[in-house]
């Protein structure tokens, strides 16, 4: 036996000794990935598509993906997706619910998607207590469309239509959607997460395990926020767009559990 083969033999004994720590779940395609370098969308992505895959319900799920970022969602989740209007992500997803009323269904949005074009019907969904997660991802500026100011951009913070950073006398202040969302009598769980750290990773974990539980009996609508960044639209490498999210996002948007059934 030659010593090429003997190494390769040696290699995958160790292989086979060593602990599995990952492997990929079956609710995730082998579709390479789009995003750009340090985005959170895919991290994201891994953790809704591990929850479904250990709860064992792929067959039953179905997901909703709206314009913006996220809009090739259903090329990377192995579950049942279907594309809505820019803003209309929660209406669809109302109507698939109310019309299978035994799937788990969820929508996956932006915030100037969910939080600008999409507003009323966020409201009005959660408001009816409608049995379905919204899954909301708040990077403060509109990542696919050209890096215009998003309704969460945060004051001072510069976009590419407020080149001199947002101010409240033209914008307005940052709008706190989760918060308000957290007020509707039809909101039973709402939390808001993150996806820059191991440890943010397994909170977020935890919460949609949560959702989905909820959403089996059937308690209304569960609403789960996810800071991230975009390290394209913020004109930053990946590491300098996390510390500045800690910096600066964290402050306005603090992670953590905002409104818990008692």
């Amino acid at each position: 036996m030659s010593n090429e083969i003997l190494e390769v033999n040696v290699a995958n004994d160790e292989l086979e000794q060593m602990e599995c720590v990952y492997e990929k779940p079956d609710t995730l395609t082998d579709t390479k990935m789009h995003y750009c370098p340090g985005c959170g969308h895919g991290v994201a992505h891994r953790v809704l598509m591990e929850v479904i895959d250990e709860l064992g319900i792929q067959e039953q799920t179905i997901g909703v993906a709206p314009v913006g970022c996220s809009v090739f969602a259903y090329s990377y989740m192995n579950v049942d997706m279907q594309e809505a209007a820019h803003g209309r992500a929660s209406a669809v997803a109302t109507g698939i619910r109310r019309i299978h009323p035994d799937k788990y269904v969820f929508s996956y949005q932006g915030d100037g998607d969910l939080a600008a074009i999409g507003t009323a019907e966020t409201i009005h969904t959660v408001n009816r207590g409608e049995n379905i997660l919204v899954l909301f991802i708040n990077n403060a500026i509109y990542g696919m469309t050209g890096g215009q100011m998003a309704p969460t951009t945060l004051l001072g913070m510069k976009t590419t239509t407020s080149p001199f950073g947002r101010t409240v006398e033209t914008a307005g202040f940052p709008m706190k959607i989760t918060e308000m969302v957290a007020t509707l009598p039809g909101a039973y769980y709402v939390a808001r997460h993150s996806v820059h750290t191991p440890n943010a990773v397994r909170y977020l974990k935890k919460a949609l395990t949560k959702a989905f539980q909820y959403q089996k009996e059937k308690k209304g609508t569960c609403f789960i926020e996810v800071v991230s960044n975009c390290p394209s639209g913020w004109k930053m490498t990946p590491l300098q767009a996390n510390e500045w999210m800690e910096k600066n996002m964290f402050p306005m948007y603090p992670p953590g559990e905002i409104k818990v059934p008692k």
